[in-house]
């Protein structure tokens, strides 16, 4: 039979002492029956025996004597606090809110983690000093955040150290500025993005050493260091980009940030452009700031300039220089610049000039006497390491440990027959040599050197000198070809573009490898840009013109490997610096600048942190032409600067009325005027040796390029490509080759 297994009929037949030998089972009543028969049968409810009788509560407790309290109150205080999550290993809140940290100060990170960078180590102190030392003011431990020192490579990391010995007085007592000189692509900006966090949050009281910092820069870098900030910090701080607005809405940002105060700054950078600075000083200037960075810091080599001005009224002591370029030109450049983040280090101006500028000035004239060169010498070098103390420098050498091979080719190509005979007519016509009196130069020879310049680069440029009959161009306009017209281009025409024309075709059809190309004249760009549209390559192009937002969004989309643009249009005077183009490997520089460091500053954008392929740098030269001389006076070695001229306004002063002169002259019969004037000794009936006859090397002023080549020697399948259209000779420079030890 059947029994219900419930359990209130478990109960039943337990309460009423069922036997196992039961009597036969009947189906139960309903409940509402069995409950009623149930209150009948025994005059009470039933209970099920396994509810539990209620107990009365109180509120009165329980009565205990003192002694019994006292220990249980000891027993709840003597249990640790246990954070209730399981296997929680954190921290026990030992410390709590609004209550200060007792105990001996502790830096803000481990100084004995495997890779930490420290700063800054407290002296070492005996047993006895211990005691006597005064812990709520004792030295810490300052270590670089560790979200950085990971990244940071050798020579970053000594370049941290190197700031911040300087911005904290500790390499010059009293003076709290340094010049950040490296060259292009070793990580300046992440080195200063370092220093900045690291002096925002720590230092040896275990207190902020700055509560604000502001870094001015060149317009098209704004949003560049806004983004290196979010890069390398992930969001752990909120800059202050200010790249354009209203006058009004600048101003209430520029107040918003002065305004602010206390251990965390909400916005504690900026980021503001030089020329927006410049026009907003005086809210500036109002309040004080922990520290100023200048990128691009070579703005600043004239103590005259409103920005000048303007930057050295900010009431800051600590101040930092960047320039991927060595400083330039002449000795006050020097005065101007360190003075500049080093107040008072160099005495005053006429002190310098009484101390240094004119001893060292005599000594190097030819006709010094041996007194006065030795004298020179000596105020040479104690101005070096003067400044040296304050400024640092490394190559880009380092960077051949990380980047792949950049072969760097100077390439050499012959004028066409139009431009040849261009050439000579304007030569025989401008006269540009009888102008030249006393060594000085004209207003019409600078428009001269400029005309022939812009020659080299394609007849078109000058056609309208040639339509207006000026002066030079005389008649020229016959000996364009019969209908030219402009609006087209004619790569033919012009040497040098003929060799870009094949170039860009060979690169175009033989890899997927990209290319920028840069020149110092917008008249030129726009020739590339009818090239261009000519062969259907899809181009970007970026010039003065360009707003700044649109200029970073271009460069983005460039860098992506999926974006279609074969070619990017760069003109050196609005973009050279700072620009990261790792998504071309091959650049073109299409035409030299008298300065050097311009032309350094443009090739520098492939060859950058980030770049996975081989970097080839073209330098494309006319031979013969003023466009030789140009280079050639960039690779000649200053004694103080190893630099030359800065602009064409100042070309009167680094050149003798003979190599003036020189400047007007086409050798028509060469192959490299620069290879015939070094008296390169690797070569032998125009074929180079390695290494030389005579186990010597090429004469100084080449020595940085390490090949001279025909077209046997070129291992570049492009440029080899190139050779027959218009190429007579090149240099070259392998990148890796000193670590490879070649010679």
């Amino acid at each position: 039979q059947r029994r219900s297994l419930a359990p209130s009929q478990l109960a039943k037949r337990k309460a009423g002492d069922e036997d196992e030998d039961e009597e036969d089972w009947h189906p139960p009543t309903s409940r509402k029956r069995q409950k009623a028969a149930s209150e009948t049968e025994s005059g009470e409810c039933y209970r099920s025996p396994f509810r539990k009788p209620l107990a009365q509560l109180t509120n009165r407790p329980h009565c205990l004597d003192s002694s019994q309290h006292e220990a249980f109150i000891r027993s709840i205080l003597s249990k640790p606090f246990k954070v209730p999550i399981p296997n929680y290993k954190g921290p026990l809140g030992l410390r709590s809110l609004g209550v200060k940290r007792a105990g001996v100060r502790s830096p803000l990170h481990d100084p004995f983690e495997e890779g930490a960078l420290v700063l800054y180590e407290p002296p070492v102190l005996s047993a006895h000093d211990q005691l006597k030392i005064d812990k709520d003011k004792a030295p810490v431990h300052v270590v670089v955040d560790p979200v950085l020192s990971r990244v940071l490579r050798p020579h970053q990391r000594e370049g941290v150290k190197f700031l911040w010995d300087c911005v904290t007085s500790r390499r010059i007592p009293g003076s709290h500025g340094c010049i950040m000189a490296d060259e292009m692509g070793l990580g300046k900006t992440l080195q200063c993005i370092t220093l900045m966090w690291t002096l925002l949050r720590q230092s040896p009281d275990c207190k902020p050493e700055i509560e604000k910092a502001v870094v001015v820069s060149p317009s098209s870098l704004v949003r560049n260091w806004y983004n290196e900030v979010e890069k390398w910090l992930g969001g752990r701080i909120q800059p202050l980009a200010i790249d354009g607005g209203s006058k009004e809405e600048i101003d209430r940002k520029l107040v918003g940030f002065m305004n602010q105060r206390g251990l965390r700054v909400p916005s504690p950078i900026l980021i503001i452009s030089y020329e927006t600075f410049r026009l907003h000083a005086e809210v500036l200037q109002k309040g004080s700031v922990g520290l100023v960075i200048c990128d691009e810091g070579h703005r600043l080599k004239n103590s005259e300039n409103q920005t000048y001005q303007a930057l050295n009224s900010l009431n800051t002591p600590r101040r930092v220089l960047i320039s991927g370029t060595p400083i330039q030109n002449d000795l006050l450049e020097y005065f101007s610049l360190v003075h500049f983040v080093n107040s008072g280090i160099l005495g005053t101006a006429q002190e310098f000039k009484r101390h240094f500028e004119m001893p060292i000035l005599k000594g190097r004239d030819a006709d010094a006497s041996e007194a006065e060169r030795h004298k020179g010498e000596e105020r040479l070098k104690e101005l070096i390491s003067i400044v040296n103390r304050c400024l640092i420098r490394r190559t880009s050498d380092i960077l051949s440990k990380y980047l792949p091979v950049k072969i760097e080719q100077v390439v050499c190509c012959r004028l066409t027959p139009l431009q040849t005979e261009l050439y000579k007519n304007f030569l025989k016509q401008a006269k540009p040599v009888e102008e030249l009196k006393e060594g000085k130069i004209s207003v019409s020879s600078l428009s001269s050197i400029t005309s022939l310049k812009k020659l080299c680069n394609h007849p078109a440029l000058i056609y309208d000198k040639c339509v207006e009959e000026e002066e030079g161009f005389m008649g020229a306009l016959d000996l364009f070809p019969a209908g030219y017209s402009t609006k087209s281009v004619e790569p033919q025409l012009s040497g040098k573009m003929l060799v870009l024309d094949y170039i860009l075709a060979v690169t175009r059809s033989t890899s997927n490898d990209k290319v920028v190309l840069v020149s110092n004249y917008t008249q030129t760009l726009d020739l590339f840009e009818k090239l261009c549209r000519n062969r259907r390559y899809l181009y970007v192009r970026l010039d003065g013109t360009m707003s700044i937002k649109k200029r970073a969004k271009i460069v983005e989309r460039f860098n992506s490997p999926s974006s279609p643009e074969f070619i990017f249009m760069l003109s050196s005077k609005a973009g050279g610096c700072g620009l990261n183009l790792i998504g071309a490997n091959r650049l073109v520089m299409f035409d030299p600048d008298w300065n050097p460091a311009n032309d350094e500053q443009a090739m520098a954008r492939v060859w950058r942190d980030g770049q996975k392929k081989m970097c080839y740098i073209y330098r494309l030269l006319s031979t013969g032409t003023i466009e030789e001389k140009i280079f050639q006076r960039q690779t000649h070695k200053k004694a103080l600067s190893s630099c030359v001229v800065d602009e064409e306004q100042d070309v009167e002063r680094h050149f003798s009325l003979g190599e003036l002169k020189e400047l007007f002259t086409l050798n028509e019969t060469t192959t490299s005027d620069t290879h015939d004037k070094i008296k390169c000794r690797r070569c032998v009936n125009g074929h180079q040796v390695r290494p030389p006859p005579d186990g010597s090397d090429c004469t100084s002023d080449l020595s940085q390029w390490h090949h001279c080549a025909d077209k046997r020697g070129l291992q570049d399948s492009v440029l080899k490509a190139a050779w027959d259209a218009a190429v007579t000779f090149t240099f070259h420079h392998h990148s890796h080759e000193e670590q490879r030890g070649i010679p």
